[in-house]
């Protein structure tokens, strides 16, 4: 089942709804789950609450999924720009606009206010290695900073369509400056519509700008003991409908080990 919350987002004085997936049974029992935070939550679960009409199909996904664990989605801001500033780990300029990167606060406000609500109102493991973090495009840029920034709270990362190439010496920074726990499991992912340019005849899927840029951050990852994997989508567009056929890939590789 989705149940809704209205959480207090202090960086912008304003109301955040979260969508929260509990799974099959939860009612049932006394049993605790491991959690994934993941942004864009208006995005996951439902058609209906989808931006462009289209959501993950989370739901459905893990209904059928054989590991039980709470989903907690964080709805951004609708209004203009201001999710590129609210997602917005690094400076970047996005189709003319220049963000006031805003992203550690988002962090600070996820770590200090909506992970202690989940972790007092739902049957949550809240140490680190059941702690998740997932997104998609801003949101798969947040949560490679965020598993690399804040390892302390978060041991997995789904990073769908990230941009690496954009930002990755801020990551690799980043990286350097902070460490990694050796336990860390990290999915980066792109599509063929975002892989950069490249020659005709060379493979996307290794040669292209963001293959080079995803391989070279996996490289440093794994360089402090985490384990990574970078999945090429042939075919794959910047949208829900192409991160949708990704659910399986990577909730198996976070959670399951395969």
């Amino acid at each position: 089942m989705v149940i809704y919350h209205d959480m207090y987002y202090a960086p912008a004085d304003a109301t955040r709804k979260l969508h929260i997936y509990l799974p099959q049974g939860y009612d049932a029992s006394e049993e605790r789950y491991p959690v994934m935070y993941m942004f864009d939550g208006h995005n996951l679960f439902f058609d209906e609450h989808a931006t462009y009409g289209k959501s993950w199909g989370l739901k459905e996904f893990l209904d059928a999924w054989e590991k039980r664990m709470i989903v907690v989605g964080m709805e951004c801001s609708h209004e203009g720009t201001a999710r590129l500033d609210e997602y917005g780990p690094y400076p970047t300029t996005i189709m003319g606009h220049k963000n006031n990167p805003m992203g550690e606060q988002t962090f600070q406000w996820i770590i200090s206010v909506v992970k202690p609500w989940a972790d007092a109102n739902l049957r949550t493991w809240p140490h680190r290695e059941a702690t998740g973090i997932g997104g998609s495009s801003m949101g798969g840029i947040m949560s490679l900073y965020g598993v690399i920034v804040h390892n302390d709270v978060f041991g997995k990362a789904a990073c769908l369509a990230p941009g690496a190439r954009i930002q990755e010496r801020r990551v690799l920074r980043d990286l350097k400056a902070h460490g990694l726990n050796p336990d860390t499991r990290v999915y980066l992912s792109f599509g063929e519509d975002e892989k950069g340019r490249t020659k005709a005849d060379a493979d996307p899927a290794v040669a292209s700008p963001e293959a080079k840029a995803e391989a070279r951050v996996c490289a440093e990852l794994e360089s402090y003991g985490a384990v990574t994997r970078t999945f090429f989508q042939a075919g794959g567009h910047h949208c829900e409908a192409s991160w949708e056929q990704q659910n399986a890939r990577y909730m198996d590789f976070l959670w399951l080990d395969r």
